[in-house]
């Protein structure tokens, strides 16, 4: 969870099921925080009890099968969830994993996702037609009921199957679980959802799954072994947490679910038929920590392809500028429009050292070759504050406080300014902060350019945003359509 802190800062949560409890021991665990420091706060609770026990009970920490029976969250399948608030308010309430419990192991539900679904107006009529009261109209919760109704009507089917063949209700329960069918079950709660998902679920009883949309719009890998399976959104943290190579990790196909059972046995099974590859691009340039070696070199590339753009516009006076990134998430495309300069200053050096023929004056030349990009860290942004996930009333008090500058780094009047971003959506805080604080330096001109495609509409199936009128490059289409007299004046 740490390795991942990047894609939720709004809060966590973690739930745990223990395999074959005796009865009367709970074998569900959960516990959520909303706190500024959710991960550490989770884990104390979490530690607490044992913490407890090696002060009073120390000879009790060797002893697993006691542990297990009466210190929870030790258990054998674990789930943990961090949020990042791209819509609605950051409560507990909120926060995953779900939980749908009750006294029959297979019918008990963990949930948590990644996931923006559509039609959550739909998928929630369709629960009150059949005659539920789902007790709020949310994504996770309408998911959650889905799911958890196929599963009760899976649960009654094999339970009328086994009782007509005489078994007695006690022996009825782990034959359910052994013959629960996952694949028929997530086929057909997931039948209507349109969105873009990658879903994660734990059976009481002890199976588990996660279930990505048919688009591949939200990302999932995962690594198996002969003694653990572990999903998470994103590579390279299996990689470090598990010591293992590239190869070893898997992505899990779009439209698949990976179903875990309670046994071991592990599958991908398709559940809907894949569609257009439309991965979100703010998953692989924002929220993905960016140490997968594919997105970091298709990071480096967004930048690179920027450098005939800033040429134009600096007029190819790369003595006078400096280069600079915002946020620090733009890092990575920055080396790489740094390194397209440098390959565009290369071509410049040549040709220069070729003119002065054979015999070059040694002090022309030496200045020849020191020529090179200047790259500079400008901007230094406040850690405890984002703008891009901010309720839109606290936004603008909070930008203008975000960045700070490093001053002393341009010659005033002389220099341009390039500065690159890679998550421009609604310029707010471009506008209200980070020029106003780049212009303090006195630059000869600011250019700021973006790694990141233009987001010109709401990204339905994506990060939610719903407004189209929030959207900057929207705001410019328009402007520009007024500035040429196009569209209103015809109207």
């Amino acid at each position: 969870m740490e390795k991942q802190h990047n894609r939720g800062q709004d809060g966590a949560g973690v739930a745990t099921i223990k395999l074959n409890p005796d009865p009367g021991k709970p074998y569900i665990s959960r516990y959520r925080s909303v706190d500024k420091n959710a991960i550490p706060h989770i884990f104390s609770h979490i530690n607490a009890p044992l913490e407890k026990l090696n002060a009073t009970h120390p000879e009790k920490l060797s002893d697993g099968n006691w542990l297990k029976q009466n210190v929870e969250f030790l258990g054998e399948i674990m789930l943990g969830h961090l949020r990042y608030g791209t819509f609605g308010g950051n409560t507990i309430a909120n926060c995953h994993p779900f939980l749908r419990e009750n006294n029959w192991m297979t019918r008990s539900l963990v949930v948590a996702g990644n996931f923006n679904m559509t039609n959550v107006e739909e998928l929630y009529n369709n629960l009150v037609k059949i005659g539920q009261h789902p007790r709020a109209k949310s994504d996770t919760v309408t998911v959650m009921e889905n799911i958890g109704q196929s599963l009760d009507e899976a649960n009654d089917e094999l339970y009328y199957q086994f009782k007509e063949k005489g078994f007695s209700k006690q022996e009825i329960s782990p034959l359910i679980a052994q013959n629960l069918d996952i694949v028929s079950i997530l086929k057909t709660s997931s039948t209507n959802w349109d969105g873009g998902y990658v879903m994660a679920g734990l059976f009481g009883h002890g199976d588990a799954f996660v279930l990505r949309d048919p688009a591949g719009i939200r990302p999932a890998h995962y690594y198996a072994d002969d003694e653990v399976v572990v999903v998470t959104s994103e590579r390279p943290q299996i990689q470090t947490a598990f010591n293992v190579s590239k190869s070893a990790v898997r992505e899990l196909k779009p439209g698949h679910a990976l179903i875990v059972r309670k046994d071991g046995t592990v599958s991908e099974d398709m559940i809907k038929e894949p569609t257009e590859r439309k991965s979100c691009s703010f998953e692989r340039i924002y929220f993905s920590r960016g140490s997968d070696a594919d997105i970091y070199e298709e990071r480096k590339e967004l930048g690179k392809l920027l450098c005939p753009a800033v040429l134009e516009a600096i007029e190819k006076d790369l003595k006078n500028t400096v280069l600079s990134y915002i946020p620090n998430t733009a890092e990575v495309a920055f080396y790489g429009m740094v390194s397209g300069m440098e390959a565009y200053l290369k071509e410049v050096k040549k040709r220069k050292i070729l003119a002065l023929g054979p015999n070059p004056d040694e002090e022309k030349l030496e200045e020849i070759l020191s020529i090179r990009p200047r790259a500079e860290k400008i901007a230094i942004k406040d850690a405890k504050l984002r703008t891009f996930i901010t309720n839109d009333s606290d936004r603008s008090d909070m930008v203008a406080h975000v960045y700070d500058i490093t001053y002393g780094t341009l010659k005033e009047g002389v220099d341009n300014l390039v500065v690159i971003d890679d998550s421009i959506v609604r310029g707010t805080t471009l506008r209200n902060s980070i020029i106003r604080m780049l212009d303090r330096l006195n630059p000869k001109k600011i250019v700021i350019v973006s790694s990141a495609p233009q987001i010109r509409y709401p990204d339905c199936y994506g990060i939610d945003m719903a407004k189209i009128g929030d959207l900057i490059a929207f705001k410019a289409a328009i402007e520009l359509l007024e500035e040429n007299k196009i569209g209103r004046a015809h109207v």
